[in-house]
């Protein structure tokens, strides 16, 4: 593995775990109320990540898009982007550290804010690896980008035919011949 293609790898890696292991952990249960009633059995009241602070599920699937959107960019949209991530990974990591310090201490499982903050964390650290060496990285194929349409030939000239450019249009539904 060439050493330009490491950090990518691993910026992407980072992103891509951070956020899931963000949406993993605000799926979990992070409080569980206990109400005692007379006679009967207790109630419990379970609230999960996402019921105690919403903003961690949301951000961290705005993390895994931004992952995908790595993929996509190139040069300063990548570096931006990466800047991006690293917002959206310290607001995961602060939205789960807020949500678990407004719970009751007594009924709480800290496992799961702290793997929410964890991920968020690791957002950060891959969305910094892009903002600093984003527009380094390889980009994708220029198969992908809009190429500009071909100038028409004077009349009665006769060009040479450009194979792949009939399939393209015949791809496109045009007609090659015109």
């Amino acid at each position: 593995m060439s050493e330009s293609r490491r950090p990518y790898l691993l910026s992407l890696l980072a992103c891509l775990a951070g956020a899931g292991l963000a949406v993993y952990g605000a799926t979990r249960t992070w409080s569980v109320q206990v109400t005692e009633r007379p006679e009967m059995s207790d109630l419990r009241t379970v609230q999960t990540g996402a019921d105690v602070a919403p903003w961690v599920m949301g951000l961290a699937l705005v993390g895994l898009a931004g992952t995908g959107a790595l993929l996509a960019t190139h040069g300063w949209l990548r570096r931006a982007l990466g800047g991006l991530l690293v917002l959206v990974g310290g607001g995961i990591a602060v939205s789960a550290i807020v949500g678990r310090a407004g719970l009751d201490a007594t009924e709480v499982n800290t496992l799961w804010p702290v793997a929410c903050a964890l991920g968020g964390v690791i957002v950060l650290l891959g969305g910094l690896t892009a903002a600093r060496l984003g527009h380094q990285w390889p980009r994708m194929s220029a198969r992908y980008e809009r190429r500009p349409a071909a100038e028409p030939a004077p009349a009665g000239v006769n060009r040479p035919v450009d194979s792949r450019a009939a399939w393209d249009s015949l791809d496109r539904g045009d007609d090659p011949t015109a």
